[in-house]
């Protein structure tokens, strides 16, 4: 357990206030203190009561007040995790933030490639001429075959296909949300190499995958996004 005192001085200097402007963010969150009694916290003369302990902690953007006050929080489940753990966790939020905000809700645009039979994002640009959409599906689930028969053909502009894709797809499943949903086209253009933690379709065993390329230890694993 730490004490107040410290906690409240090692935030409010992180936060870059003083007491007297601490004193009146409280004022504007509707508690009626003075600088010196913030003061006195600090100096373990006193304690604040628990109301405005929380709006403190609150002003200060203090992430988890169990945790800062006890030094642990046993309920938090980030808590378990390691630094990897924790970049993928931060990485998953960045996709939800995005998927929230409508960016993945447009169709997106992919790359095939010959040698690893990957895909990646490549950028918007509209283009003139036909483009083929196979009607076969791309999983991202349990896997689905790619072949060259049954497709619909559409103009390049009124899809909005990004330059340089050669064709489009369909995703299959849903493990691949929140980047791609079930249903969604994906445009592909074929390329021979991916890097780490970019996104391809890749073909084992004769179906096809829309997973993210992970390559760590000299060895390559299909990841999905959830």
């Amino acid at each position: 357990m730490r004490d107040i005192g410290k906690l409240l001085s090692t935030y409010r200097k992180k936060s870059g206030l003083t007491q007297q402007q601490l004193a009146e963010e409280l004022k504007e969150n509707g508690v009626e203190i003075g600088y010196r009694s913030i003061s006195t916290w600090e100096q373990n003369v006193c304690e604040p009561s628990v109301t405005v302990f929380l709006n403190i902690c609150k002003i200060l953007n203090v992430p988890d007040v169990m945790e800062a006050y006890f030094g642990e929080n046993k309920s938090n489940p980030l808590n378990n995790l390691n630094e990897k753990g924790l970049g993928k966790v931060a990485d998953y939020v960045s996709l939800l933030e995005g998927f929230n905000n409508g960016e993945y809700l447009k169709e997106q645009s992919v790359a095939y490639g010959h040698k690893e039979n990957i895909v990646d994002l490549v950028n918007y640009e509209s283009m003139s001429k036909i483009i083929r959409i196979y009607d076969t599906r791309v999983s991202a689930g349990n896997g689905n075959f790619l072949d060259g028969s049954g497709y619909d053909e559409v103009n390049r502009i009124g899809y909005n296909v990004p330059e340089g894709a050669d064709f489009g797809v369909r995703i299959s499943g849903d493990s691949m949300i929140p980047r791609y949903a079930d249903g969604q086209i994906v445009w592909v253009r074929r390329q021979d190499t991916l890097e780490d933690g970019q996104i391809g379709i890749f073909v084992l065993n004769g179906e096809c995958f829309c997973k993210m390329l992970s390559l760590r230890d000299n060895t390559a694993q299909l990841i999905s996004l959830n």
